[in-house]
């Protein structure tokens, strides 16, 4: 019985589709804001973000200043975000916040502000100057929404943008030892560990310094090698006292033994 009725379904639909879309059209060429801007919000709330976008950036710069503009922007910068256009989302809602401060929207405004940069931030291996960008926006979020339901995710974004900046830095520093420039990785991994205390990479960095120590002073002349071979010494028992289980141990304690066998011969 309902499948005598499907053709009549469709086509109706389809008069309603077509209907819609030329009502839409007809409404994107008007002159008249009212009108767009009655079908903007319709759109949104339905969730046709795309359209709705395309009305908002003819209507947006009408009403700013005016008593719908706190609404009219706050729509504009969360469909940028619901259709993944995250640098314009992040610039529209600083313009929100910056615009009304004291709008009950205002943590919302923030916080997807400060998100949008965190989904434009580039992989470790890029220039990371969004992802500090977006870092500041999120500990600013933090800072002035304390209570905010958003706290853990805000926060464990902000760990990850920490986690890619360290990354970052210890591959470069990595690299010194990779040219055989041990002077060069010693003063980059000490940087390191100075600059990113609790870092996720601070084992890697601590033995990366360690093994650029061990062959700078297997490398030296001959008066230098002692005093150099104590430093790789002290570093390796950093490395031992805080991961004593690590991952490197092994490989840290075969190198000891060339130190202390080398040593032995300046004891003589």
């Amino acid at each position: 019985m309902i499948k005598k009725y499907l053709p009549l379904i469709a086509g109706i639909l389809t008069t309603v589709l077509l209907s819609s879309c030329s009502e839409y059209q007809k409404v994107l060429k008007e002159d008249d804001m009212k009108q767009k801007y009655d079908m903007a919000e319709k759109l949104y709330n339905e969730g046709d973000h795309r359209k709705a976008l395309r009305l908002f950036d003819q209507i947006v710069p009408n009403y700013i200043g005016k008593p719908q503009g706190e609404r009219l922007i706050y729509f504009y910068a969360d469909s940028y975000y619901q259709v993944g256009q995250y640098y314009q989302s992040s610039y529209q809602f600083e313009r929100f916040s910056k615009s009304y401060p004291k709008s009950e929207k205002a943590e919302e405004a923030s916080f997807l502000g400060a998100k949008s940069k965190f989904l434009t931030a580039p992989k470790y291996s890029l220039d990371q100057e969004l992802t500090r960008e977006a870092l500041t926006g999120l500990q600013a979020f933090i800072n002035s929404y304390p209570q905010s339901q958003h706290q853990e995710e805000a926060n464990a974004m902000v760990q990850e943008l920490r986690n890619k900046l360290d990354k970052k830095a210890f591959e470069i520093a990595k690299q010194y030892n990779t040219i055989s420039d041990y002077f060069g990785s010693i003063k980059a991994f000490e940087l390191f560990l100075k600059d990113h205390p609790g870092s996720a990479y601070r084992e890697d960095a601590l033995f990366n310094k360690y093994l650029a120590e061990y062959n700078l002073a297997s490398n030296s002349i001959l008066s230098k090698r002692e005093e150099r071979y104590n430093n790789a010494v002290a570093t390796y028992e950093t490395l031992i006292k805080d991961y004593p289980e690590g991952s490197y141990r092994e490989e840290a304690d075969k190198m000891l033994a060339d130190i202390q066998s080398e040593l032995e011969q300046f004891s003589k």
